[in-house]
């Protein structure tokens, strides 16, 4: 990692209109809750700085300010001199971290394992006998051996919790690492005493031991954590890469997928992935969308298909002209908003971080009570008084509670992003696990949006060539509808569109019309109301096209889902009251209210709360978005518009409703996790730490003990893979 003087940020440093500048950092050298709330402290200390929030889990900072550039560097400089190592975030700065912490660990474990192993050889035989049987010179001789073989391993193995304390002790303050480090100092300190004075109490390998067990657990902890970012990981791994450049003289030219320009032409190979946002200029293929949308089967692309960065071609060589390169395009803007979301602080991780902070005074405070409650009122030696006070230091963790949120929440976005479901929000889990009611859309939402012709097989082949060859010259949605459910050959007709009726077209001998009754059937007399089109062809009676906004397929499961889980379900529409009851029986959906305003449908969630509900909205059109503001929390499917996405709190992809019961029973059962973890922190503080203060734990035990909770609780939040499994 550069130095910081010479590192230029001004690369890694974004601005919006506002004026307000962003930079990412990922730290190295963090070890516990306590790590991140003395750089968040520091950072948000430094003048012009508005938000400062790092995510222990992924290691990574978001930092912004109003002001100059050189305010990153400042940044960069503080957190540096508070002895972590930092850098602008890029995956390999972050893999290359994650890697050299890993085998740091690993060969701190390495070495006070073999220690250990070595040092058991000599603590057996003065553990299995009396001064008299193994002899006094015998057991100091053994000491000797015992403090030459431990005192080298203690000063290395140590050094993640020497170095971590160290620096929060520079900075006037304390983390956890403090008082691990206090007490195995204290227990090697007075070991050599012992020796040098031919004493009895020498535990050089209690604290060699210990500090194999401590190492044990942060090494696992690292690893689990490692596998909570893969889900990040995965995505950002699709913006590296490199691709063949076409260029304006015809020639190719390889380059990064971060030197990619807007309106450069690439080569996309069979099984490369699109590095930038795009629309396919040339060639037809098959791609694989499901990094970003979540469906497993492959899609149909062909000149002026649009495509996205992440996607993988599959069967054909394709040229994209790029619209979206780099920090613009759409997967970009997904990491960006799942690193927001992460760093959100939900209602328990507030909790968690105001416990951690009084952790330090309060378990110094009870190591000494213990150390002079046992020594001067017990009576017993000061060495035995001492290792029961070094106990208390050790077994008092608060890194489970530290842990017990986020590794959770980083999972569950994790494995929702997966299934194209972009969690916005890091408190949406916490909200969407407390919902009473939900409102749908019909429009998009309940619905496909998108209008089907309506029986075609009622329609004779004629008619329906003959209709589908002249809407093949229109945009129009009802035209798509017509050359949707058409699949033969298409007629050679001139078509000329004629604005505001419909499309004409003329042969030899006759006219032909597609278009609105008034225009093509005006003597048609129709006592319905279901899109049309109808179809005028000389001397012939006219054909009329019906179309309809089909209910998604799995709508109805979904509702029945929702309902006999005991929740509320409305549809709140703007549409026609016998279309929205029509949508409402087939969905299975009793109270429905139709032809409600953009206020309406607010007035009518306003209402709900007022009246203690808390409601799920989900809405995809710009009509919707201040009912999404106004509910609890809010969903949208990823056609909505933008401003109805932004308004959203999670989007999902694809065709089907069930993204949002799978969010809510992923909500659900994340939260249950939260709570779980936390009960599992705090029991085993209530329970661990009385015992250590009764001198009923050894050292060994509670750095076992220490290890154990922090992975007990990563290991209970991994069972949301479970979840994700019951659900194919």
């Amino acid at each position: 990692m550069k130095d910081s003087h010479s590192l230029d940020l001004k690369h890694f440093i974004t601005a919006d209109p506002e004026g307000i500048r962003t930079l990412h950092m990922v730290i190295d050298g963090m070890h516990c809750p306590s790590c991140v709330a003395l750089i968040e402290s520091a950072l948000k200390k430094i003048p012009d700085v508005i938000y400062a929030r790092v995510n222990f889990s992924t290691r990574r900072l978001i930092i912004k300010w109003v002001g100059e550039n050189h305010i990153g560097n400042d940044s960069l400089q503080t957190i540096t001199n508070m002895g972590y190592r930092a850098a602008p975030f890029d995956v390999q700065t972050q893999e290359t971290l994650s890697q050299r912490e890993s085998k740091f660990l690993l060969r701190c474990l390495a070495i006070a394992g073999f220690a250990s192993g070595n040092l058991m050889m000599f603590s057996i035989p003065i553990w299995s006998s009396d001064a008299f049987e193994i002899g006094v010179g015998t057991r100091i001789l053994f000491y000797w051996i015992e403090a030459i073989i431990a005192i080298p391993a203690i000063l290395y193995s140590g050094l993640p919790f020497y170095r971590s304390a160290w620096n929060a002790l520079k900075l006037g303050t304390t983390n956890m690492d403090v008082p691990i480090s206090v007490a195995v100092i204290l227990a090697t300190c007075m070991s050599l005493f012992e020796t040098i004075t031919h004493g009895k109490h020498a535990y050089f390998d209690s604290s060699v031991m210990l500090l194999f067990f401590l190492l044990i657990g942060r090494y696992l902890d690292a690893k689990a954590r490692g596998k909570a970012r893969e889900a990040a990981h995965d995505l950002l791994h699709m913006m590296i890469g490199f691709t063949t450049c076409i260029k304006p003289d015809g020639t190719y030219e390889t380059i990064p997928f971060s030197d990619i320009k807007e309106g450069m032409v690439l080569l996309v190979a069979v099984g490369e992935k699109f590095g930038a946002d795009g629309d396919i200029s040339e060639g037809t293929s098959e791609i694989d969308t499901s990094i970003i949308t979540g469906e497993t089967l492959p899609q149909k692309i062909e000149p002026g298909s649009r495509v996205f960065a992440g996607m993988i071609n599959i069967t054909a060589p394709v040229r994209l002209t790029v619209t979206k390169a780099g920090e613009r395009s759409l997967l970009s803007d997904i990491i960006k908003l799942m690193e927001v979301a992460e760093q959100s602080q939900a209602k328990y991780v507030t909790i968690a971080e105001k416990i951690s902070s009084w952790y330090t005074p309060v378990v110094h405070a009870l190591a000494a009570a213990t150390f002079l409650g046992w020594w001067f009122v017990g009576g017993i030696e000061w060495q035995v008084a001492l290792l029961y006070a070094a106990t208390v230091l050790i077994i008092t963790c608060p890194c489970a509670l530290g842990l017990a949120v986020p590794v959770v929440q980083v999972l569950a976005s994790g494995i929702l992003m997966r299934r194209g479901i972009l969690v916005k929000s890091g408190s949406a889990l916490e909200r969407l696990a407390c919902i009473t009611h939900i409102a749908f859309d019909k429009t998009g939402t309940l619905t496909y949006g998108k209008p089907e012709l309506l029986a075609p097989e009622s329609i004779s082949p004629k008619h329906l060539q003959l209709a589908a060859s002249m809407a093949v010259h229109s945009k129009h949605p009802l035209s798509q509808a017509i050359m949707l459910a058409y699949h033969g050959a298409l007629l050679d007709i001139m078509v000329t569109e004629v604005p505001g009726y419909g499309l004409e077209a003329h042969t030899d001998t006759t006219s032909i019309k597609l278009g609105k009754r008034s225009w093509c059937a005006p003597f048609e007399v129709v006592d319905d109301s279901v899109l049309e089109l109808w179809l005028s062809i000389q001397d012939e009676k006219p054909v009329r096209f019906t179309f309809a906004d089909r209910c998604r397929d799995d709508a109805p499961n979904v509702v029945q889902s929702f309902l006999s889980h005991g929740k509320h379900i409305c549809l709140l529409s703007g549409d026609r009251n016998e279309v929205v009851q029509d949508v409402a029986h087939q969905t299975g959906i009793h109270h429905a209210m139709a032809a409600l305003s953009p206020t309406g449908k607010h007035e009518v969630l306003k209402s709900l709360k007022d009246q203690g509900a808390h409601i799920l909205m989900v809405g995809d059109g710009l009509n919707d978005a201040p009912s999404l503001v106004e509910a609890n929390v809010s969903m949208s499917p990823s056609t909505a518009m933008d401003i109805t996405q932004n308004a959203a709190d999670i989007v999902f992809q694809g065709e089907a409703l069930s993204p949002v019961l799978y969010a809510w029973e992923m909500a659900v059962f994340s939260q249950r996790l939260v709570k779980q973890n936390f009960v599992l922190a705090i029991l085993y503080n209530v329970v661990a730490i009385p015992l250590a203060v009764a001198g009923c734990i050894t050292p060994l035990i509670a750095a076992i003990a220490m290890s154990s909770s922090s992975l007990l609780v990563v290991g209970n939040a991994m069972r949301l893979h479970f979840c994700s499994r019951k659900h194919p």
